[in-house]
């Protein structure tokens, strides 16, 4: 962790956006001036029990949070940053939530609303008192007919989850100010002002998130088990080493190993390539309903720092790949910070974008 605190100077506008992920959690603390948004610090702490354990992960894919776990290390890692505020944005997973993009005649947002209500009830898998309905509106256009459409995402959580993540606040302390599917807040702090049609794969530790999203605002989402702790076993087996070793070599040699240490890329391919193929299959599913190419893919989460993945998944999908930067020039920071951000940025774009919202 990093407190640039004495560099900036605080307001009382501070906001604490947080991505519980499946082995880490990753929080950053803006705050705003007449320069703009400003990161104050930022603080990831993982845990690597993970590795060898399912049952070491914060949250699985089923769903199951850990709550008094995951409010003993939301403490720590707060205490460890020295955050001056207890005003919160949390992330929910991907895989918490059931999203879909509809199309609606342009009306009013309480009638978007109840439309939203109806149209939950034929879409949405699983009772509806029992889950909370959101919605975005994300464009208006003209259709054929000359009438005005307007463009939707609905979405569907289950009304424990939230439940939970209150929980886990009221535990740790905090002031819930609100609550955000992770793929939106990526949305947000990866193509906001960006009018080019992009696809976000968020390779987390337990699984991968995908997005489609511009101007900020997430169209089409989706998501796959295969992530970053795949790579890791296929190497423990492969070379018949431990995962915390494996873990190590991954980062170190990435995707650019070669003589002896070609192995290393070999052996992790055939998982990247089953993420690479999901991601394929986003983008052709939305390209064929949509009508319009995906110009651009932005790699996020700590996988991002393979060596040679931009180049790897460029040449996969033939689209242009790079490293995610949720700071661009919308979140300032000093100067000295730049060298260790480069590093840490891609896994913070859930946190900036929780931030962004709210501040």
């Amino acid at each position: 962790m990093f407190n640039l605190s004495k560099f900036i100077p605080v307001s009382s506008q501070n906001i604490l956006g947080i991505d519980i992920g499946t082995a880490s959690i990753k929080a950053v603390e803006l705050t705003k001036s007449k320069k703009g948004i400003r990161l104050v610090n930022y603080g990831i702490l993982e845990a690597s029990g993970h590795l060898e354990r399912i049952n070491d992960a914060l949250q699985t894919s089923n769903l199951e949070l850990m709550d008094s776990e995951t409010a003993s290390t939301l403490i720590a890692l707060l205490k460890g940053m020295k955050t001056q505020t207890k005003d919160v944005a949390l992330s929910l997973p991907a895989f918490s939530a059931f999203t879909s993009l509809l199309e609606l005649p342009d009306m009013s947002p309480e009638e978007t609303t109840q439309a939203m209500n109806y149209q939950a009830k034929a879409l949405v898998p699983m009772p509806l008192d029992q889950v909370t309905i959101d919605w975005l509106k994300i464009g208006k256009f003209k259709n054929p007919h000359g009438n005005f459409v307007q463009k939707v995402v609905l979405i569907a959580v289950p009304t424990k989850q939230i439940r939970k993540y209150q929980h886990i606040c009221q535990q740790a302390g905090l002031n819930l100010k609100a609550l955000e599917l992770e793929t939106v807040s990526m949305s947000r702090a990866l193509t906001e002002g960006d009018s080019s049609l992009t696809l976000i794969v968020d390779i987390g530790a337990r699984s991968s998130a995908f997005a489609i999203a511009k101007n900020g605002f997430l169209i089409h989402s989706a998501q796959a088990d295969f992530a970053g702790t795949s790579l890791t076993h296929a190497l423990a087996k492969g070379l018949g080493i431990n995962v915390s070793r494996a873990e190590d070599l991954k980062r170190q040699k990435g995707l650019m190993g070669t003589g002896g240490e070609y192995e290393v890329s070999t052996l992790m391919l055939p998982y990247l390539d089953v993420i690479i193929s999901e991601a394929k299959r986003v983008i052709e599913t939305h390209e064929r309903t949509a009508q319009e190419k995906v110009g651009r893919v932005v790699l996020s989460g700590g996988s991002a720092n393979l060596l040679g993945i931009e180049k790897y998944v460029s040449e996969k999908l033939k689209i242009p790949a790079v490293k995610a930067d949720p700071f661009g020039t919308k979140v300032g920071y000093p100067e000295i910070a730049t060298p260790v951000l480069k590093i840490v940025a891609p896994s913070l774009s859930v946190a900036i974008g929780l931030g962004t919202r709210i501040i």
